[in-house]
């Protein structure tokens, strides 16, 4: 979508967004300070959770041990320059808890089904498999506008 769009409907092009894009960017911060940014395949629920697979040994999921406060970007690198518009997301972050499995799972899953990819189980998802799921949970959502400034959301 084009960031002139964002001004009159800023919600419509941050659901567009995810819709259209299957990776954000992660930005984690470590304990001692040191940034770092992760691409993750992820999956949206109302622009509110979003939820990622990811090794707990990955630096980004270290971090998050560490600092729960993260960002993501979601945008569409195909754009032109001045085209495109992103979405920004300012969230706490963490490992999906055993009781918050269920839920978190069939966040992933309905996209990972409308997206055409294999469906994962907890069994994948939980010790001794190599994987977890993560997600964030948004607190302030922006999409940039046509002068390049971000626009809330929420």
């Amino acid at each position: 979508m084009k960031p002139e769009s964002a001004a009159a409907d800023p919600l419509g092009v941050a659901r567009a967004l995810v819709t259209a894009n299957s990776y954000a960017t992660l930005a984690t911060v470590s304990a001692d300070g040191v940034p770092w940014a992760s691409p993750v395949w992820m999956a949206s629920r109302d622009l509110v959770e979003f939820v990622w697979a990811s090794k707990p040994g990955a630096r980004h999921s270290r971090n998050l041990a560490d600092t729960r406060r993260m960002s993501l970007v979601i945008f569409d690198s195909s754009a032109a320059p001045g085209e495109g518009s992103a979405l920004y997301v300012e969230a706490e972050g963490e490992l999906v808890s055993d009781e918050g499995l269920r839920d978190a799972l069939a966040i992933y899953n309905s996209v990972s089904l409308a997206r055409g990819l294999t469906l994962w189980t907890a069994a994948q998802l939980t010790a001794p498999a190599r994987h977890r799921l993560y997600r964030a949970v948004a607190r302030e959502v922006f999409v940039l506008d046509d002068h390049d400034e971000r626009i809330r959301v929420r």
